[in-house]
């Protein structure tokens, strides 16, 4: 895994990349957007396992407008209430337009790290809207976008990834959990139903038995067996799409 450091119009956004050591060809690249709780040990390790799979891996730190922050621990940070006003900050004013723009850069570092081949993204709980609004924000590079335990993914705001579907290009799957207030049934309904519209080749599954936040190792609900689960899907979902 290497720091690097990425220009964006807003500033200078710090990540993760863990490359892969398949040589040749032109490799395919993967941005995994955090989870509330930011980057921290719990995602390296998902994208270097992720990594080992043949993928140049970049895990952007979304909240870097707020400067040094956490690390955040995720069974405790939204209980905790200096923490948990803090994140509820960073979260209410990084907007989905921002992570939008700051994609393009995130792909660019990519590209300029050997990753020139398609490009997937996938996201956790608010990194799932995210991935999937990447996807609608840069049809001609990103092919593929997955979601787990993403919320607010077809709710009435206009940035919602629903609202923007006629924009995807990419191959899409979501992954929720079987109760999940932040993407209820309603809401699953809504978008599956703008994707058919659009036209855009998707999947949603509901994995049954599993909470919010179920596929990251150090929440409170993780889930092992959704875990495994949710691994051979998205490992599945790209090798598909980017190759590998």
């Amino acid at each position: 895994m290497r720091n690097i450091e990425i220009g964006t119009k807003d500033g200078t956004a710090k990540a993760a990349l863990v490359e892969s050591s398949v040589s040749g060809g032109n490799k395919a690249g993967v941005i995994l957007y955090m989870d509330a709780f930011g980057p921290r040990a719990a995602l390296y390790e998902m994208a270097d396992r992720l990594a080992g799979n043949g993928y140049a891996v970049l895990v952007p730190n979304l909240f870097y407008r707020f400067g040094t922050y956490g690390p955040f621990d995720a069974k405790t940070a939204f209980a905790d209430q200096v923490t948990g006003t803090q994140i509820r900050k960073m979260l209410a004013e990084t907007t989905q337009e921002m992570t939008m723009r700051d994609s393009g850069a995130f792909i660019d570092a990519l590209s300029e790290n050997g990753a020139t081949g398609p490009i997937g993204a996938v996201g956790y709980c608010m990194g799932g809207a995210r991935a999937l609004n990447a996807a609608s924000a840069w049809p001609d590079r990103i092919v593929a976008a997955a979601s787990f335990h993403g919320g607010n993914l077809a709710s009435d705001a206009p940035d919602s990834p629903a609202n923007r579907a006629a924009s995807i290009r990419a191959r899409v799957y979501v992954g929720c959990s079987e109760v999940d207030n932040s993407f209820p049934p309603a809401q699953s309904a809504r978008l599956a139903e703008a994707l058919r519209t659009a036209a855009v080749d998707h999947i949603i599954e509901n994995y049954i038995g599993t909470r919010h936040g179920w596929c990251v190792r150090d929440h409170s609900v993780y889930d092992e067996k959704g875990a495994e689960r949710h691994w051979k899907r998205l490992t599945g979902f790209f090798a598909e799409t980017l190759g590998g």
